[in-house]
């Protein structure tokens, strides 16, 4: 299943994790999602929504961007 990208660059919290939620509302479980970040909240906040949510979420910081693979729980 290919990865659909959420590009929430440029936005500052909590725009990023609501796109995120939003869309991850909408796909089924074991979803991919990549989503890029600029604001620096990102990095805390992407995280922890997916940890207190049960997705797997995995960071890296790709160029001036952060990138956050997003697996969907369930």
């Amino acid at each position: 299943m290919a990865s659909e990208i959420i590009d929430a660059r440029g936005l500052k919290c909590p725009l990023p994790v609501l796109k995120l939620e939003k869309r991850l509302e909408q796909l089924p479980g074991g979803a991919h999602l990549t989503v890029l970040a600029t604001d620096p909240m990102a990095k805390i906040d992407i995280p922890l929504y997916c940890r207190q949510n049960g997705h797997d979420c995995s960071f890296e910081n790709d160029g001036g961007a952060m990138r956050f693979a997003i697996t969907k729980a369930g």
